[in-house]
């Protein structure tokens, strides 16, 4: 389960790209804007590269992208990384003092709960970056032509250019979720080793009764 957290932070936290737009100039040269942008994606930073205050001969003012989406990402990303501590640390217990962990009574059950946590941290933190991720593709594809004031002007008419591809923030959320799903199941394998867990035992016969015959 580690490799999949680590997956899952490497391909959020690593990710920057880039948006641009292309600006028309009736009686001037056409210009294309960029904007870089990248983890915690913080948006409400990022401006415009290249933008002549004097941009087809109109004096146009710092124009940043909108969103803050850093509080999702960076939860996700944070989390991801906390969960891969763990996980080293509950693999050095598993490998090296398993005897102390299974003749424990309160471990088994520390375990179970921090798994269940975990696996609810998951959902939460996974979610809450896939629907930030949603909001950033709107940020800086097409739609953002409309929350820049002066591509409404009849002499900066706009319209959008390209956007980096966000493939690796999609497989982030994949992995998001396929780590929700293992810590769930997971689940159920350490709640066997709890003491909620135990086997039916056997019904003993009454004194001087006679077993029931096999297959009744």
């Amino acid at each position: 389960m580690k490799i999949f957290s680590i997956f899952a932070f490497a391909t959020c936290g690593g990710y920057s790209g880039h948006t641009s737009i292309k600006v028309r100039c009736l009686d001037a040269k056409n210009e294309t804007l960029e904007a870089a942008f990248g983890y915690p994606f913080r948006l409400n930073t990022v401006v415009f590269k290249n933008l002549d205050t004097k941009l087809c001969n109109s004096t146009l003012p710092q124009t940043h992208l909108q969103g803050d989406f850093s509080s999702s990402a960076q939860f996700f990303v944070t989390f991801a990384v906390f969960v891969f501590l763990y996980c080293m640390g509950a693999l050095v217990l598993y490998v090296g003092y398993l005897h102390l962990y299974r003749g424990a009574g309160k471990l088994p059950m520390i375990d179970f709960v921090i798994t269940m946590v975990v696996a609810l941290l998951w959902l939460i933190s996974t979610s809450a970056w896939a629907k930030a991720l949603t909001d950033i593709k709107i940020s800086t594809g097409p739609e953002m032509v409309l929350d820049i004031g002066f591509c409404h002007l009849p002499q900066t008419p706009c319209q959008f250019g390209a956007v980096s591809s966000m493939g690796s923030l999609n497989v982030s959320v994949v992995f998001g979720f396929l780590n929700l799903i293992l810590w769930a199941g997971n689940a159920w394998f350490v709640y066997k080793e709890t003491n909620l867990h135990s086997s039916p035992e056997a019904p003993v016969p009454a004194p001087g009764g006679t077993p029931a015959p096999a297959g009744m």
